[in-house]
């Protein structure tokens, strides 16, 4: 039996959320109020990341499985707001409750006060979350390769279009980039964090590249910490970086995405 990792975890208590989610509000309930809202969105998360230079996903988060407590002081609209202003491309929010004190309503709040692209970062184990995702005002869901399977990764994919919804699709290694690009994804991002240990490597970001056609938006996600990753990664391709920490740390959080930017220029 393999050894049980932290993504295995998180998976399994999004799925007992979910379970508690469907007794408050019956799946056809949600369905039905999600596909009422309007699907011809013009998808601007995949606008705002295929836009030249460089696109900034900038992460609302207050704790990390890895990191523990990031932000004891957390005034998420406000630090939305800050994004916004420094020239985010889009915001990333975490509304895993358990290990990332994320909440739905980080989420509903962000998205009804800025006017960038909101993704909305949890554990995707159940269709239930995607329109939830659409209800909460996101343009966009986290589908990660690792829990979920191939039929399942192709299910959510065409589920999210078809409520005006992208999709960015996490993989880790080489097979799970095929397994995302089989199942039609438009946005692949790499994770650099080794999810078994938690140890970082942007190189990862820097070797799978080769592997993703160039008509097919690439996003590197995790442990990138300062202009130079940001210079490596934009040099090799790259169309957006996701940066949660290494913002969520900083007191100027405009000088400091100014900073990353530094040395991406066309």
């Amino acid at each position: 039996m393999k050894e049980k990792t932290i993504l295995d975890t998180l998976a399994d208590a999004a799925r007992a959320r979910v379970e508690e989610n469907k007794k408050k509000k019956p799946m056809e309930v949600l369905k039905k109020e999600a596909k009422s809202l309007a699907a011809d969105t013009g998808f601007p998360f995949e606008k705002t990341l295929a836009a030249p230079g460089i696109s900034v996903i900038c992460e609302v988060k207050k704790a990390s499985p890895s990191k523990g407590l990031i932000a004891v002081d957390f005034p998420y609209l406000e630090i939305a707001q800050q994004y916004e202003r420094a020239g985010a491309s889009a915001i990333s929010v975490l509304t895993e409750p358990e290990y990332f004190l994320g909440s739905d309503d980080y989420l509903r709040e962000i998205a009804r006060e800025v006017s960038i692209p909101v993704l909305r970062k949890d554990f995707t184990v159940d269709e239930y979350q995607i329109y939830e995702a659409k209800l909460l005002g996101a343009s966009a869901v986290l589908l990660i390769c690792a829990i979920l399977s191939e039929k399942e990764l192709g299910q959510f994919l065409k589920m999210a279009h078809s409520l005006g919804l992208s999709a960015l699709v996490e993989a880790h290694d080489e097979e799970e980039v095929a397994r995302a690009l089989r199942a039609g994804a438009r946005i692949i991002g790499v994770n650099n964090r080794n999810l078994k240990d938690f140890t970082v490597d942007v190189k990862n970001s820097v070797r799978l590249r080769a592997l993703i056609p160039p008509e097919v938006l690439y996003v590197s996600e995790s442990g990138i910490r300062g202009a130079e990753d940001v210079a490596v990664l934009y040099k090799n391709g790259t169309d957006a970086v996701l940066i949660g920490e290494t913002l969520m740390r900083s007191s100027d959080k405009a000088a400091m995405l100014q900073e990353l930017k530094r040395d991406c220029h066309e």
